[in-house]
């Protein structure tokens, strides 16, 4: 693995990635956030923006050395995962997996470019993920689910076998999805949330059986 990185993201998960890139013997060498923050790692300079990310990269890329970048934003920016992937790639930077050492994946599993499976976090037999997914700690992803690109597992979130999950899905804290159940693009399953059928796209997901969160504003 390449041994120095950057993160895109200057918050709480920056702090997450960079142990685990300390644990992998790496370094974290630089920060970007779209926003003008302080620096979440000590010692670590933060750039803003695009601009200052392709103002750095300009300047690092007369250096001969390999350079790797992480996206350090969960929730449900998937999408925002994806694109700043792409701008990685236009300076060359490399995009690896990153998986915390306690994390069980199984030798069957496929997991897509610049995914995150964090600490104590379970992806088992045949289970594919997509681009930009994170499985955050202790979230358990089970045998054969199928997830698309930039979706992320919150802690303690667990999806039960052969479910499906489409891109831009962010499953809450706790939650747990059935078997074989399918989830549309760009859909929220709320903390805590029991998914007992499938859910649309783009629809907002609450309680134990989980409903549209309209459903439970209107009761």
């Amino acid at each position: 693995m390449t041994k120095n990185f950057v993160l895109w993201g200057s918050a709480g998960q920056a702090k997450v990635l960079a142990d685990v890139v300390a644990l992998s013997g790496g370094r974290v060498i630089a920060l970007f956030d779209n926003r003008d923050v302080q620096s979440a790692l000590a010692g670590v300079p933060v750039f803003v923006g695009e601009s200052g990310f392709r103002r750095w990269a300009e300047k690092i890329s007369a250096l001969d050395q390999p350079i790797s970048g992480a996206v350090a934003i969960g929730g449900d920016r998937g999408q925002d995962r994806i694109v700043i992937h792409q701008l990685f790639r236009e300076y060359g930077l490399t995009i690896p997996v990153l998986s915390h050492p306690s994390a069980v994946i199984s030798p069957s599993a496929s997991i897509g470019t610049g995914s995150h499976i964090l600490a104590q976090a379970n992806v088992a037999a045949d289970a594919q993920l997509g681009e930009g997914c994170i499985i955050n700690h202790h979230a358990s992803v089970d045998h054969e689910c199928r997830l698309g690109n930039g979706v992320h597992l919150a802690p303690g979130a667990t999806l039960c076998g052969c479910v499906i999950i489409e891109d831009n899905v962010f499953v809450g804290a706790g939650a747990t999805v059935l078997p074989r159940l399918h989830i549309g693009k760009g859909s929220t399953i709320g903390a805590g949330a029991v998914v007992t059928r499938n859910v649309p796209s783009g629809i907002t997901v609450v309680g134990n059986p989980a409903k549209p969160i309209n459903e439970f504003r209107k009761a």
